[in-house]
């Protein structure tokens, strides 16, 4: 990292980020409005991260899939001091969980040595399947879902019946879903946002054991990162929607073909990432209020060490406005 290592005292400033930019959605869960909820995450995130001691860029920003208000790619963030990284944020992921106050929605931030994040380009899709550690050897992408159901009951020592796997609930995965439900396998659906269950496959004893199908590529990049702080394993192919975006990854050098390995989607050896509820779900409990401010709940990972932390944080708004403004009421 150009003579400097991440220090790891950068966990505990990421999860001030996520816990900031969670407080900032959190006002708005079950307002029905998303746009204003990912723009209160946006803003609280933003104004945090320029006070850590980083030199960062944003690899994988509020894409303009949402027409969200950005912390763009390309942006340079943090105080300029201190180690070169690439940036990842979901300052929200989970908008509409959020305004329909749904579960798993979470503020999510990943940093890794300057130039090893994979940059998704016109690849706004990617199929995808991530575990924990005990079925890393077992998952494989191009195999049939019975087939990754069957394996990974084996390498977990249990039956097909007890594998749970999550999936988006789009019309793209009745197939996949069937042929789930066909294998013996307990299909979770989901509406939105792959990066907490993708975290919560990986972490153990969350109730969840594989994520499967489609989903956007920068949520990928995302979870690859976690999923290398915590030893699970994620395959993924870039989907892309019709020809002419399969042209154009073709004519960037992208091969549509190729299975990316977390090492491909995050090639840095010093991961960190910091993620906080914002609504309650299988990884981390949502935002919540008392009378004179708020209570978080976050996990910190870093690769190096393979410390994860779980952190309770009871925040007392009265202090908070002297820091950040009254943007989090």
């Amino acid at each position: 990292m150009h003579g400097v290592t991440p220090d790891r005292n950068l966990a505990l400033e990421l999860v001030r980020v996520t816990e900031a930019a969670a407080m900032g959605a959190g006002r708005w869960i079950g307002r029905g409005e998303k746009e204003s909820a990912d723009q209160g995450a946006v803003d609280a995130m933003r104004a945090m991260l320029d006070t850590v001691s980083m030199d960062g860029v944003v690899v994988i920003g509020e894409g303009e899939k949402d027409e969200a208000p950005m912390l763009f790619n390309g942006e340079q963030v943090g105080s300029g001091n201190g180690p070169q990284v690439d940036v990842a944020v979901d300052p929200l992921e989970g908008t509409r969980l959020t305004a329909l106050g749904q579960p798993n929605a979470i503020a999510v931030i990943a940093l890794a040595e300057r130039g090893t994040m994979f940059f998704p380009g016109a690849a706004v899709y990617m199929d995808k399947i991530a575990c924990g550690p005990e079925a890393v050897d077992a998952i494989d992408i191009n195999a049939t879902p019975s087939e990754n159901v069957e394996a990974v009951a084996e390498a977990k020592r249990c039956e097909p019946t007890d594998v749970s796997v999550v999936v988006l609930e789009r019309e793209r995965h009745e197939g996949l879903i069937r042929e789930l439900r066909e294998a013996g396998a307990k299909v979770n659906l989901i509406r939105d946002g792959d990066v907490a269950p993708a975290i919560a496959a990986a972490r153990g004893g969350t109730g969840v054991d594989l994520l499967m199908g489609i989903g956007g590529t920068p949520e990928g990049v995302i979870s690859a990162a976690a999923i290398k702080c915590l030893g699970g394993a994620l395959q993924g192919r870039l989907w892309p929607r019709d020809d002419e975006e399969r042209r154009q990854l073709n004519d960037a050098g992208y091969d549509v073909e190729k299975v990316l390995t977390t090492d491909d989607l995050v090639a840095g050896d010093d991961v960190f990432v910091a993620a906080t509820g914002v609504t309650s779900g299988a990884l981390l409990r949502g935002v919540q209020y008392t009378s004179d401010g708020a209570v978080t709940d976050s996990i910190v990972m870093r690769s190096r060490s393979g410390t994860v932390r779980r952190i309770e944080a009871h925040h007392a708004f009265a202090k908070l406005e002297k820091l950040v403004g009254s943007s989090l009421r």
